[in-house]
């Protein structure tokens, strides 16, 4: 009897088991056929997640510019003409703007220009955002790869430490906004560290 009895109770704890297991999956499609859909708190847009390779040239000394050299850091990246209009400019000072207010931790950011047309940015621009890395992306496999509604120079985007591009910020943003998701980013990827690092000891 005692036989019988076991082989139930350990069906019924698999059982028990496996519905407890699948029961976030089942609750989240159950969730996203409903339509309901919980705010998110970040303001970018998050883009699914892949690495951004590929090798371009580098305007200052011609010298061949590879995403690989800026693993580690954090990379606001925009992609323009080099005759860089009123909404190019924007995006630069946006982009200095939110580097800046990140203060202690503005070390962790690059700042990206990528040039899509072979033209070289007049001087006083290369002064007036100095510290941006200005590319020559033009016949790249860079600018493909930079998802878009309409154009990629609509967007800022935020490739993360390891090379992925993971995020984009939409047309005309909120510069406030922008900086509150970075930060926010910042602190995310310290605690990971962080912890790493404990763990390794």
């Amino acid at each position: 009897m005692a036989n019988e009895i076991a082989p139930k109770k350990n069906r019924r704890t698999l059982i028990l088991l496996l519905v407890l297991l699948a029961a976030p999956i089942i609750a989240s499609y159950a969730l996203y056929f409903w339509g309901v859909r919980p705010d998110s708190i970040n303001y970018g847009e998050l883009l699914e997640v892949k690495p951004l390779a590929g090798t371009a040239s580098n305007m200052g000394d011609q010298t061949i510019f590879r995403m690989r050299q800026l693993r580690g850091k954090w990379v606001l990246v925009s992609v323009d003409s080099g005759k860089c209009d009123e909404q190019c400019q924007q995006k630069l000072f946006y982009m200095r703007q939110v580097r800046l207010i990140q203060n202690r931790e503005k070390d962790r950011i690059e700042r990206l220009w990528l040039v899509d047309d072979g033209k070289a940015p007049a001087p006083e621009i290369v002064n007036k955002f100095e510290g941006t890395l200005l590319v020559d992306a033009q016949n790249s496999d860079l600018l493909p790869a930079l998802p878009a509604d309409a154009s990629s120079r609509d967007h800022i985007y935020v490739i993360d430490p390891i090379g992925n591009l993971m995020m984009r910020f939409p047309k005309d943003p909120d510069p406030a906004k922008m900086a509150k998701d970075i930060k926010r980013l910042l602190q995310v990827s310290q605690l990971e560290h962080a912890m790493g690092t404990d763990q390794k000891h």
